[in-house]
């Protein structure tokens, strides 16, 4: 029967056993976390080593891959702290001061042009459409049937101001054709420039479709661009508008979030994501972790460099109270198993 004293030396040897379990933690979670901290950097190396040279089709299925851009990407709207993010991105890309002496040319390379130019002109389809962007379109006739209008009235009101009792006459004589034929000379003389000139463009558009070479459309397009080219990029700060209530760049973003909103969710899209990703999956499933990641430049270096920037964090992170807190309960729980508490309590006694 276990007298007071037996009592005693049990508490004595639990009170013992507490103590060395806990010094036995507190010692091992200095030693750890200095320990993690000297060996953070060849760790963090020889985990990408290995995570290297794992298969992709090991851990990446082509239905969570698959699930991962359907549900994170297309099933959400932009943000609106991605939205401001956007908005502020172009302001200051478009306007910076260091668009003042920067030529377009230095965006476009000429030989870019040249190509561009070639491709158009060599394919007939296209090459029409810019003939009649250029010629035939209904635009550039009204345009063209304004500027005349107002060139040949602001002659004749000048003409007839200046030519005395001839030019009374001639208003007389236009006063009079209106009466007798109920309509306005102006709307008449439009109505004529109108027909005129859109008979006119036509003919051109056909003429110009069917006589003007590959090689007569493509200088065309290299001599347009040979006379804008050497403005500053600025230049396109005067097709927009910077003021609050017409803002250019408000306008841009919300007609992308409109069309991204109005597509991520278009059955369309969704179908041509879901090819895109099929056919990724099948050119790289059989490939390592690594090759795929060589393949957007992560590479040992790219992940040294990495390291660089993410030491501090893990640094922080080993010293934080949660990291000190998780590993003294893990150290803890194991002390605290019977096999491990009762062989300790023998070695003290």
């Amino acid at each position: 029967m276990q007298t007071s004293k037996d009592n005693q030396n049990t508490d004595s040897e639990t009170a013992t056993s507490t103590l060395t379990i806990n010094s036995l933690v507190d010692a091992q979670v200095n030693f750890m976390q200095q320990w993690l901290r000297q060996q953070a950097e060849p760790l963090s190396m020889e985990a990408w080593q290995w995570f290297g040279e794992q298969p992709l089709s090991k851990y990446i299925s082509r239905d969570s891959l698959q699930q991962l851009i359907n549900d994170w990407l297309l099933n959400h709207p932009m943000s609106d702290v991605m939205r401001k993010d956007i908005r502020d991105i172009l302001h200051t890309v478009i306007y910076h001061p260091i668009n003042d002496n920067v030529p377009l040319s230095e965006l476009v390379d000429d030989m870019q042009v040249e190509t561009l130019a070639n491709y158009v002109a060599s394919h007939e389809q296209q090459r029409n459409a810019l003939i009649h962007t250029l010629i035939g379109n209904e635009t550039f006739a009204d345009l063209l049937t304004q500027t005349l209008y107002h060139a040949i009235n602001d002659f004749m009101e000048g003409t007839l101001d200046k030519a005395g009792g001839v030019g009374k006459l001639m208003k007389l004589g236009r006063s009079s054709f209106e009466k007798a034929t109920n309509r306005n000379l102006d709307d008449k003389l439009q109505a004529y420039l109108h027909r005129n000139i859109k008979d006119l463009t036509r003919r051109a558009e056909t003429n110009a479709q069917a006589h003007l070479s590959n090689e007569e459309v493509a200088r065309l397009l290299v001599t347009g661009w040979a006379r804008i080219k050497e403005e500053p990029v600025s230049h396109l700060q005067t097709y927009l508008s910077d003021e609050p209530d017409n803002n250019s760049i408000e306008h841009i973003e919300a007609s992308i979030q409109q069309s991204y909103d109005r597509l991520r969710v278009s059955p369309y899209l969704q179908t041509l994501v879901t090819a895109s990703i099929d056919t990724w999956y099948d050119n790289h499933q059989s490939d390592t972790m690594m090759s795929v990641a060589a393949g957007i430049y992560i590479d040992e270096q790219a992940m040294a460099q990495f390291n660089t920037v993410l030491l501090p964090i893990v640094y922080d992170a080993l010293d934080s109270t949660w990291v000190t807190a998780h590993i003294r309960t893990m150290l803890q729980a194991f002390y605290e198993q019977p096999n491990i508490k009762d062989g300790l309590a023998l070695n003290d006694e």
